[in-house]
């Protein structure tokens, strides 16, 4: 067959299109044919991880940017059920002051960053994978692991959070049996166990009940914030009542007020939860019909669009209600056990609009605090596929739905029994979380615009994250429990980790293989003699004497036979601390001497993976050549499992035993 017709031939899982079809095992497969029923139920449907329509999902269609706000919007607008009566609680009669330092780092600050973000990261991946591709190796994938603590920590409490406020307003609300009163634990977690079971029969559509939920939401909001200005311009004296405690809490001094608003403002820091979430859902965004295969641009704007809308609608309600809720509602009301702890806007539509509109309130706000919390799910069994297995950092079935469902349910039940359903306990740890991540977002923005020489916008968003690092470094003194649930996520993480990656080690880690041209006229040269004899080299000079005497010492000490041909595989180096990896084998002819390259992180996986490629192909069971490796065998093992060096000899073999079990198709290990 002449070279240049020679089909190019791709293996990845599930391809069918092989000579031999029993192809090299996916290291990605979660095996359940000879499983027990339980085990099928659990592992069913593990190719769906990450397609959720929520934070971080794979989008099968796509909507206008305004419904997709809907989405984001569930979890950003849902914290005005709970956000005025937090603020207040923290601040007093500074909350309105404080508020509007928080506005101006939301227009001015995350808005910015986010819209940068936007532009960078349009697939969905957020600021977690612009730090990846900042700071590659060990270092980028440890940073992402720490910071994929703190997003578990955000995600986590947004569903126990949001249960608990759910559950607030439900057992405040008047009309509710007499017996109920006083059982918000048991009812948060009657919420959060309910939510896990959803999940596990499978939750797919989102956008058309946010679009829904946020609409009657926001409409209820500004019939309950207008109704309560109403009854604050018929007092007018409100105004200035308000204003004597303020300067009277704060010695008089209006200098004072503005700096114990600068001081307090982290503590409203849930008002910026919608950011990340904003920008993960790009991906379900329709773009503009330009848009190729390179950058959407029309999707970027509908992206940007999307943040300015919902920051600047966030804004305007966070604002008014702060205000209304800090003139209309007594101070002793926000305190624990309190009417409008936890629920101050309820509080008003219950006294100003009566207990039908109150109850229609609490109802919305149920809705979509529970939505909220589905939100967050759905961000958590997105995110964690999407990078634990690829980094080989977790089990094969952190792939599936189910399994991941009921770890993250159970985590919510241990987090919410630990705060007693307590909104505001939680509001220091769900704080941490978002700001942590807009902090590394800030970070990452920073390193871009330094990285395309654009000075300006260096120093700016250098100083961004000065302010958010200060903001987190605030809340987390203030309030740690956010900290210590994000150390015991990221430890548990590291812990999974290293235990999971050093368990499949010995697996075949390619998605994909493709040969090129030349490197299937190599095998189908070989084909025509009946076997394959390959030598693996280690990349040098690349000079005809390093080939020639590598050729002459391994059929002298392998007993090569003269009339073998062999062919020379090297695996040139890269990031080891890929784990999944798309192999690439091309073809050269050097000095006389043929020569498969394939680029790889880890050499022993990747050369198991391409003898058994080559076999799939051509139907023979190659053989390959080593020498061994000088040095000590425990400190080889230690290259192996960071640099992807080592002991590659024996680990190559132990990886073929591992993925082929029949030793008759097994490709042999020689080494000499």
């Amino acid at each position: 067959m002449d070279e240049a017709s020679t089909p190019s031939t791709r293996w990845a899982a599930g391809d069918t299109g092989l000579p031999d079809q029993r192809t090299v095992p996916d290291a990605c497969a979660i095996p359940t044919r000879h499983s027990g029923p339980l085990r099928r139920w659990a592992l069913q449907g593990a190719d769906r991880a990450g397609s959720h329509q929520g934070p971080h999902g794979r989008a099968e269609q796509t909507h206008s940017w305004i419904r997709v706000m809907c989405l984001t919007g569930v979890d950003y607008f849902s914290t005005l059920g709970y956000q005025p009566a937090i603020a207040a609680l923290a601040a007093g009669f500074v909350s309105p002051i404080a508020t509007l330092v928080l506005i101006a780092l939301t227009l001015f600050g995350a808005l910015p960053v986010y819209r940068r973000v936007a532009n960078e990261s349009f697939k969905g991946e957020g600021s977690i994978a612009m730090l990846e591709r900042l700071l590659p190796w060990w270092s980028g994938k440890l940073f992402v692991l720490a910071l994929l603590g703190f997003a578990v920590t955000d995600f986590i409490i947004t569903i126990t959070l949001s249960a608990a406020d759910a559950a607030s307003h439900a057992v405040e609300n008047p009309l509710m049996p007499s017996f109920l009163h006083g059982a918000q634990l048991p009812l948060t977690l009657l919420l959060v166990v309910l939510l896990g079971g959803v999940f596990l029969r499978g939750f797919r559509e989102a956008i058309g009940i946010a679009v829904v939920l946020v609409a009657a939401y926001l409409a209820l909001n500004v019939v309950v914030i207008v109704a309560a200005f109403v009854h604050v311009f018929e007092q007018p004296e409100l105004f200035s009542d308000w204003g004597s405690a303020l300067l009277r809490q704060n010695g008089g001094n209006p200098l004072l007020v503005v700096g114990v608003a600068l001081l307090v403002f982290p503590k409203l820091a849930l008002g910026l939860s919608g950011f990340e979430t904003g920008v993960t859902v790009i991906p379900q965004i329709t773009g503009s019909a330009s848009d190729g295969d390179g950058k959407p641009e029309g999707r970027i704007r509908g992206a940007k669009r999307l943040l300015t809308t919902a920051a600047i609608t966030m804004s305007v309600f966070l604002i008014t209600s702060s205000l209304v809720t800090t003139l209309l509602i007594p101070q002793r009301e926000f305190q624990p056990g309190g009417a409008a702890n936890g629920r101050a806007l309820a509080y008003l539509a219950h006294e100003y609009l009566g207990p039908v509109v109150g109850t229609a309130y609490d109802l919305s706000t149920i809705a979509i605090l529970w939505f909220a919390g589905a939100s967050a799910m759905a961000g958590l069994l997105n995110i964690v596929p999407r990078y634990l297995p690829r980094y080989g950092m977790a089990p094969t079935w952190a792939r599936a739905v189910r399994p991941l469902v009921i770890v993250f349910t159970v985590i919510a039940i241990g987090i919410t029994i630990a705060f007693d359903a307590n909104v505001d306990a939680q509001g220091g740890a769900y704080a941490t979380g978002v700001l942590v991540l807009i902090t590394s977002a800030s970070v990452a923005v920073t390193l871009s615009a330094r990285r395309h020489r654009q000075p300006k916008r260096t120093v700016g968003f250098a100083a961004i994250s000065l302010v958010f690092a200060y903001t987190t470094v605030t809340n987390v003194i203030e309030r740690p429990d956010g900290l210590r649930i994000g150390a015991l996520f990221i430890l548990g993480i590291l812990l999974v980790s290293f235990v999971s990656r050093l368990r499949r080690s010995f697996e075949v880690r390619a998605t994909s293989v493709v040969f090129d041209e030349t490197a299937l006229g190599f095998l189908q040269e070989a084909e025509e003699f009946g076997e394959i004899h390959l030598v693996a080299n280690e990349p040098g000079s690349g000079n005809e004497q390093e080939y020639r005497k590598k050729a002459k010492a391994e059929r002298h000490d392998s007993h090569i036979p003269g009339r073998v041909s062999i062919i020379f595989l090297e695996v040139l180096g890269s990031d080891s601390s890929d784990f999944e990896e798309d192999l690439v084998v091309r073809g050269v002819v050097a000095h006389g001497f043929r020569i498969l390259k394939v680029r790889s992180g880890n050499v022993p996986n990747t050369i198991a993976t391409v003898l058994l490629q080559i076999r799939n192909i051509t139907g023979i069971v190659p053989e390959i050549y080593f020498e061994w490796t000088e040095g000590n065998p425990i400190s080889n093992m230690v290259r192996f499992l960071v640099a992807g060096e080592g002991e590659v000899a024996p680990v190559t073999r132990e990886v073929l035993r591992e993925t082929e079990p029949d030793v008759h198709r097994r490709p042999m290990v020689h080494v000499s």
